[in-house]
């Protein structure tokens, strides 16, 4: 048996952007970047298609947006104007702790997270301060967002299981993906986090 669990809403909370548009335009002013009058709009347009279920990362979102503005902007840089726009302080959860302590007494742990802004969940970590995870996968790194069942079939390749070996903590709709591939689901609007580390002790013993 192995944990994964969520990271965004499910261990820690943090602050979005107001206006996303707004905080990645300000990050690009930033850099020296000339944003269009109509980035607003800009950003909001469709300019990549992807696969259902597939992620985008946004800093190629932002690179097409402004090049359908006929700005120019190197990669490396939209990368890291969109890490500071959604780069912000964080909370970690009542509970967190001691549900990554007794998850890590059953079994190996992932983390499983969907997001879209390269290097945003490893900061975020690093931040928090939690124990190493056995591995950590993001969508915008596997390629695939929950509830996708790839998304969830990379996470258990790299522990090792198989997906019905998987518990996975989450806080969303997308996180009860984990079932459509064999897994078991814990919301935490269901099971409060600080009630998981109950639920995964009485595992240890099913």
């Amino acid at each position: 048996m192995a944990t994964t669990f969520d990271l965004f809403g499910t261990l820690v909370t943090t602050e979005r952007p107001d206006d996303s548009a707004e905080a990645v335009a300000d990050a690009l002013r930033a850099r020296g970047v000339a944003v269009p009058d109509d980035w607003e709009s800009a950003y909001r347009e469709r300019h990549v298609d992807v696969a259902d279920g597939a992620e985008l990362p946004l800093p190629r979102h932002v690179v097409a947006a402004l090049d359908s503005r006929g700005v120019d902007v190197s990669g490396p840089t939209a990368v890291a104007a969109v890490l500071d726009a959604f780069d912000r302080p964080i909370t970690v959860r009542d509970g967190a702790r001691e549900a990554l302590r007794v998850a890590r007494r059953q079994g190996p742990v992932g983390l499983l997270s969907n997001c879209s802004v390269p290097g945003l969940v490893e900061r975020t970590l690093e931040r928090a301060g939690f124990p190493t995870f056995d591995t950590v996968v993001t969508s915008v790194g596997c390629g695939w967002r929950k509830p996708h069942r790839r998304a969830f079939e990379t996470v258990a390749d790299e522990l090792g299981v198989p997906p019905t070996h998987l518990v996975h903590v989450g806080d969303s709709a997308a996180d009860a993906g984990i079932e459509r591939v064999g897994g078991r689901c814990l919301h935490v609007e269901e099971t409060p986090l600080p009630h998981v580390a109950t639920e995964l002790e009485a595992s240890l013993w099913e």
